[in-house]
């Protein structure tokens, strides 16, 4: 299967679980990211609001011992801002949750870690995403290329393979409900 069809079939799938499933999944989720070494080691965070029914990670986002960066949609690029719950927040582009443009910004020199969204990940690491080459381009900038990732993803959607192009870059690790590599 091609990236196409295989990334209309998996967000299919995802969008077709009830909300009581997701939100149990997607707690699941969490719990793993708390117990890993990664997580609990770093101080800045990027992550993402759920979107299309990706894993939501809200509930690690009153944790106070982090601080909270997320992403804007400018142009081509992702922009990093600081959040915090009590923040406002704007539908930005796709239709995607993001900070105020306002919001203060994050350095790649600042971040321990980042949560990477993603439609599919594979045994080797690989992700695929939607197509837009955002986290792409973002994971091979020099800037970015050794800040540690976690792909993150559901059981279903951690697959034995993927198609890759010369272009893709595998992440350090991979986190679902039942998986941490």
């Amino acid at each position: 299967m091609g990236k196409v069809d295989l990334r209309r079939s998996l967000i299919q799938k995802r969008q077709s679980m009830s909300v009581g499933e997701w939100r149990e999944r997607s707690d699941r989720i969490c719990i793993q990211l708390q117990g890993s070494l990664l997580f609990r080691q770093a101080k800045t965070i990027l992550a993402y609001f759920s979107f299309r029914q990706e894993p939501d990670l809200s509930l690690l986002f009153t944790d106070y011992h982090y601080n909270w960066g997320f992403p804007r949609c400018v142009g081509k690029s992702l922009d990093w801002h600081i959040w915090k719950p009590d923040d406002s927040l704007q539908v930005g582009a796709f239709g995607i949750t993001e900070p105020l443009p306002h919001a203060p910004s994050i350095t790649p020199a600042e971040v321990d870690l980042i949560l990477v969204p993603c439609v599919a990940c594979d045994y080797d690491k690989y992700r695929l995403g939607y197509g837009g080459g955002y986290y792409d381009r973002l994971l091979s900038s020099p800037d970015w290329a050794n800040t540690p990732t976690i792909g993150v993803v559901f059981d279903f959607a951690y697959l034995s393979q993927l198609p890759i192009e010369s272009w893709d870059k595998p992440l350090q690790s991979v986190i679902s409900e039942n998986y941490y590599t």
